[in-house]
């Protein structure tokens, strides 16, 4: 059964402090190439993609429970990508009529995904075949708090 998002019209905490986190997230690359007025459009540009982005949770059904994939995978790509747009300082960007340097941040961008997907999956084979990737269902419906650190997390 896929879950279905539903927003009710209404602006939550969360969803805010998500969107500053994700504006936060973009702006890291391009900090010290970029003006203060540039980093305005960087946040609000990363701040729709990535809400997009999380969106994609709810349709594809993948297990994110804390948006890391939507707000700081997307986000940074986003903020390394508008870098090569926004960059004025050291660096002429995109804006300043130098596509050369959006190149290299994708470039830099592809090669980091790449790396970091190989090393994941490296990774994630050995722990699959010394420990185990996932907990048994009947674990995960008692609850990992008092499973794996012998606590009660909510006392409902």
């Amino acid at each position: 059964m896929a879950l279905e998002w539903h927003h009710f019209g209404h602006p939550t905490s969360l969803g805010f402090s998500t969107g500053v986190l994700a504006g936060l997230v973009a702006i890291t690359p391009a900090a010290g190439f970029v003006t203060p007025v540039a980093a305005i459009p960087i946040g609000l540009i990363a701040g729709i993609i990535c809400y997009k982005a999380v969106e994609l949770k709810g349709k594809f059904g993948y297990d994110d429970s804390l948006d890391v994939f939507g707000v700081h995978g997307v986000g940074g790509i986003t903020g390394a990508l508008l870098t090569g747009v926004f960059a004025s300082i050291g660096s002429a960007g995109l804006l300043l009529g130098n596509s050369s340097q959006l190149v290299t941040q994708l470039e830099g961008v592809v090669a980091s995904a790449v790396y970091s997907s190989v090393c994941t999956l490296i990774i994630g084979f050995i722990i699959n075949k010394t420990m185990g990737l996932k907990v048994s269902e009947s674990e995960e419906n008692i609850g990992l708090d008092q499973i794996q650190h012998g606590e009660v997390a909510y006392n409902i």
